[in-house]
């Protein structure tokens, strides 16, 4: 039977537990490659887009967002299309993006994304982690205000939710792959789109209700802003905006599971008081969420460590031998390794509370590598679109302009981190 099985793998034919590259049999579907999507996307950038429109205005900033999102569309339908070599359809696959950039545009760009990438991807979850706390701590500075009134500046230490989120973290961390993440992300998914709807609906309640200042149609105007200022809050809202649809950087090991192929917080910063039990509920939804998204974004680095160890040692038992406990499957070089990420990553979010502000020169900075410049480049490559004709200038066009969005939206990131730092302390996270 194991020589039959051996046979047939060398042919390249699948069986019952392996596909037809020797792969362990992929069991994704479109319901849950869709929620991880929808996960890795719904993230802490998307609650921020309320403040990138109050600094657009509704036409621009609307504007903006569609463009942005047919970008972001596009693009990832060109990485998609390189997830085979070098044919779309027939070629060997690429299992995650790094594999992609290596065989479509060699070595040295591989480093290079794998510098984006991943520290994207572990910035993202440091960022997850303090977000969730503030969601936490939100729910505690609500019931305060609440009990005193909305005088009472009801301020809460985040270092104890901090210490919550990085015990849940510790055990969801254990969840192999993205195969075992699947009712995870349908749970945060869900949580999304609960958070979004409540949100929507009090912002409809509170405009229904009068008594607030008229919005700008148009670019908004302010008195008490500087125009220097405000030129530093556009760029940096056009930058929110972009990032804010980003998911390139998980997108291919997504899309390797599938068996078919074919800056502030709207509902944490209480612009919303009453009902408090709703806005309990939506901050709640907001944690659970980036709990599964945290799981989510740091499936690539596990994935990258693991097997990269494997081929390093394999005859290791520590680092190879799984262990059934129950319904469980405990492996020890797992165990220890995703613990120490979860704790080392849970210690830099209370080191420095105003990390979020450092992750926004992060995001600018590999927006344009990650969502933009490499799918165009290995899609020219593999394609074999002819230089200087229209698609090809089309597409370096395209590049260019993105380009410019990340340098001017890096500026106005630098700028707001620097006065984060002056004001914030070490160790002092507050709501």
């Amino acid at each position: 039977m194991q020589k039959q099985e051996s046979y047939t793998l060398e042919k390249g034919e699948a069986t019952q537990e392996f596909d037809d590259d020797g792969q362990t049999k992929r069991t994704g579907t479109w319901m849950s490659a869709s929620a991880h999507i929808i996960t890795a996307v719904v993230g802490s950038g998307v609650l921020s887009l309320s403040w990138c429109l109050a600094q657009l205005g509704w036409i621009f900033g609307s504007f903006l967002l569609v463009v942005f999102a047919v970008i972001s569309w596009y693009t990832c339908t060109l990485l998609t299309n390189c997830y085979r070599s070098p044919h779309p359809v027939t070629g060997a696959r690429n299992y995650n993006y790094m594999q992609a950039v290596k065989t479509n545009l060699g070595g040295r760009q591989y480093i290079i994304c794998a510098i984006a990438q991943y520290g994207t991807l572990i910035g993202v979850s440091i960022g997850y982690t303090i977000t969730s706390s503030i969601s936490m701590g939100a729910i505690k500075r609500s019931n305060c205000f609440k009990k005193y009134g909305h005088d009472k500046g009801c301020h809460t230490l985040n270092s104890p939710f901090l210490l919550i989120v990085a015990c849940i973290e510790l055990v969801l961390s254990q969840l192999p792959n993205f195969h075992k993440l699947s009712f995870l992300s349908i749970i945060a998914a869900i949580m999304s789109f609960v958070y979004s709807t409540i949100g929507m609906g009090l912002s409809i309640a509170k405009i229904a209700g009068g008594g607030l200042p008229k919005t700008s149609i148009g670019m908004p105007t302010r008195e008490d802003v500087s125009s220097k200022d405000k030129t530093w809050d556009i760029f940096c809202a056009i930058g929110d905006i972009a990032f804010a649809y980003g998911f390139a950087d998980v997108l291919v090991e997504i899309q390797h599971l599938v068996t078919i192929y074919a800056p502030g917080n709207y509902l944490t910063g209480f612009g919303f008081y009453d009902p408090f039990w709703l806005v309990d509920i939506a901050n709640l939804c907001i944690a659970i969420h980036l709990l599964g998204a945290y799981q989510v974004i740091m499936q690539p680095v596990f994935g990258f460590v693991e097997n990269w160890s494997r081929r390093k040692w394999p005859e290791s038992r520590f680092i190879n031998k799984e262990y059934a406990i129950g319904y469980f499957r405990i492996n020890l070089f797992r165990l220890i390794w995703r613990s120490t990420y979860v704790i080392l990553a849970t210690l830099v979010a209370m080191m420095f509370p105003f990390f979020n502000a450092f992750l926004a020169l992060i995001g600018s900075t590999t927006f344009w590598p990650l969502t933009v410049y490499f799918p165009i480049e290995m899609y020219i490559v593999q394609a074999k679109i002819q230089r200087n004709s229209f698609r090809w200038i089309w597409l370096r066009a395209l590049s260019l302009v993105c380009l410019l969005v990340s340098c001017l939206a890096a500026a106005a990131s630098i700028r707001g981190l620097v006065g984060s730092v002056q004001t914030s302390k070490l160790f002092l996270s507050v709501s």
